[in-house]
């Protein structure tokens, strides 16, 4: 069983609505042992003002829900920090400017245009699309590795009009990706939010085996959970992904360190 959920919005973040405490509260009613929240920050995004964390406050909140539901759960200070890699001494910066247990670094725009919008396909194609995403995540990945797991490793393909994406296509870049993220001592995530949307979590199977395969051992599990209800959500399927890749054992994150409990 998975008991830890390490990908989660509050209202912290741009795109949720609710409250840090509420999703403490729906944790512990779904019999989770650690909840860790990653609220968005992502300098330079197209929408101005989107995505910056008010870190401060954000702390704050955390402290006192940490401190009242002792006992109950443990909740940690988490970051989700949009990748830029033409931007990799901005982000070492705010990486260091917190005491976070975890930071998952995850690709949102490229060339400017996030692939959540219509416009990003509109203007790259289907399958260029998809090859500019994997290219532009290699880049950053190489300009930038303060942080701890590479976050929903195929994001771009939840949005791609090209349905029945075939990483076998872009094998030769994700590899490299892989390569570089195992070498940095780095992890990826299973993200569970993908099973809405493509009926298996991210990444998809042949990239999960295939990090496996190039000697890849660190592996989080988060819902991508933007509201209570969505905490833990498909944990079962994500489960089933990383025993099918292989793993006996997923990771929490704590002052930056992987700590390994058993499936």
């Amino acid at each position: 069983m998975i008991f830890a959920d390490l990908h989660t919005h509050s209202s912290f973040s741009s795109d949720s609505d609710e409250p840090l405490r509420a999703m403490a509260e729906t944790a512990v009613e779904k019999g989770l042992k650690t909840l860790c929240f990653t609220e968005h920050q992502d300098f330079d995004y197209p929408q101005a003002g989107e995505f910056m964390l008010d870190v401060p406050a954000y702390r704050a909140e955390y402290l006192k829900a940490r401190d009242e539901f002792a006992g109950k759960i443990e909740l940690l200070f988490g970051v989700e920090l949009g990748l830029l890699s033409y931007m990799p001494d901005t982000l070492r910066k705010f990486a260091k400017s917190a005491e976070f247990d975890f930071i998952i670094g995850s690709l949102h725009q490229i060339d400017g245009l996030d692939p959540y919008y219509p416009e990003y396909f509109e203007k790259m194609g289907g399958k260029n699309g998809v090859a500019r995403f994997f290219e532009e995540m290699l880049a950053s990945v190489k300009a930038f590795d303060d942080y701890d797991v590479l976050g929903h490793f195929d994001y771009i393909v939840r949005y791609s009009p090209e349905r029945g994406y075939s990483p076998l296509d872009f094998r030769e870049v994700t590899d490299e990706i892989l390569k570089t993220v195992i070498a940095g001592g780095k992890g990826i995530e299973i993200n569970s939010k993908g099973v809405k949307s493509l009926g298996y979590p991210h990444p998809h199977p042949f990239v999960l085996e295939r990090y496996k395969e190039l000697g890849g051992e660190i592996i989080t599990i988060g819902s991508d959970a933007h509201n209570k209800d969505g905490i833990a959500d498909d944990f079962d399927r994500a489960e089933q992904a990383l025993k099918n890749a292989g793993f006996e054992y997923y990771a929490v994150f704590r002052e930056r360190m992987p700590w390994f409990e058993r499936v």
